[in-house]
């Protein structure tokens, strides 16, 4: 069980109405960053992959054609590897500048799966059937560290095949044709497969199962409320009480017009998603044969 309140030290008690600092603010912008470049690629790819459709040539002129909008979607698509390079580089640079490699990828802290996550993949199922407890999970939990090893999957999956088709006319001496058949392929399914489960399973995940409901907005102001942390990841809330720091990483609320401004930000996010997987839906039963 999490520790109560009534029994932490007495700078940590009065923790009530304060929030701890789960992400930094580079950790939110990345996120946020990944996130718009996602979206419109996902906004600006249906319509190049079903271009002979007259839905989607209506949608590329909205854009300015289809030449517009597949600038746009190479913008995107850039924006998202410098992200995603500046985030890999960063995790190796930090643990460079402290020495511990090993935590990069075993720790609580570390984002690569490990036996505990196995272990608590087993106890959430015993515990949806109701034949235990719920898993005490600590910082990153399973379904956390599958979406963001997801993301590596995808970027050499999808960026890789899209990088071939981009600079088709520069590769094709070096490559044989099949390559680039291939690269159509792959790109093309495995982006929609992306899209999909970003915008149901991660979705999900993170805003719409019933502790979250409707909305989790750690990730877009990088806080939660100390109780919600003893709640849902009491080993990362009392390792920091043991280690001395739950003080260290704790912050004021935003002001309610900055979590107004956040929350129209991320409510436009979310409707645009769940409208993608409607537009989906109608591509592979209408247009994509």
């Amino acid at each position: 069980m999490a520790t109560p309140a009534s029994a932490l030290p007495a700078s940590h008690a009065g923790a009530s109405g304060r929030y701890y600092r789960r992400f930094d603010v580079l950790d939110r912008v990345m996120h946020g960053f990944l996130m718009v470049t996602f979206i419109g690629c996902a906004l600006t790819g249906i319509p190049l992959l079903v271009a002979d459709h007259a839905w989607a040539q209506g949608f590329a002129r909205l854009l300015g054609g289809f030449q517009v909008t597949m600038l746009i979607h190479r913008i995107c698509a850039a924006i998202m590897i410098v992200v995603f390079v500046g985030h890999v580089v960063r995790v190796f640079a930090t643990a460079a500048r402290t020495g511990k490699w090993l935590e990069m990828v075993w720790s609580p802290n570390s984002m690569v799966p490990n036996l505990k996550d196995l272990e608590d993949v087993v106890g959430h199922v015993k515990w949806f059937l109701g034949k235990g407890p719920r898993p005490r999970f600590d910082r990153y939990t399973y379904w956390e560290k599958f979406d963001y090893m997801a993301v590596f999957w995808g970027m050499f999956i999808i960026g890789g095949s899209g990088l071939i088709l981009w600079f088709a006319e520069e590769l094709s001496p070096w490559l044989p044709g099949w390559v680039f058949n291939i690269a159509t392929l792959v790109h093309g399914h495995e982006a929609l497969l992306a899209v999909g489960f970003i915008f149901t399973i991660h979705f999900f995940n993170g805003h719409l199962r019933p502790e979250k409901f409707p909305m989790d907005m750690v990730i877009f102001t990088g806080r939660m409320p100390v109780e919600e942390l003893q709640e849902d990841k009491p080993a990362e809330y009392e390792a920091q009480v043991a280690a001395g720091t739950l003080s260290e990483r704790l912050a004021e609320p935003y002001q309610p017009i900055v979590i107004r401004a956040i929350r129209i930000f991320a409510w436009i996010a979310l409707g645009i998603g769940f409208s993608i997987i409607v537009w989906i839906i109608y591509a592979m039963v209408f247009a994509y044969q």
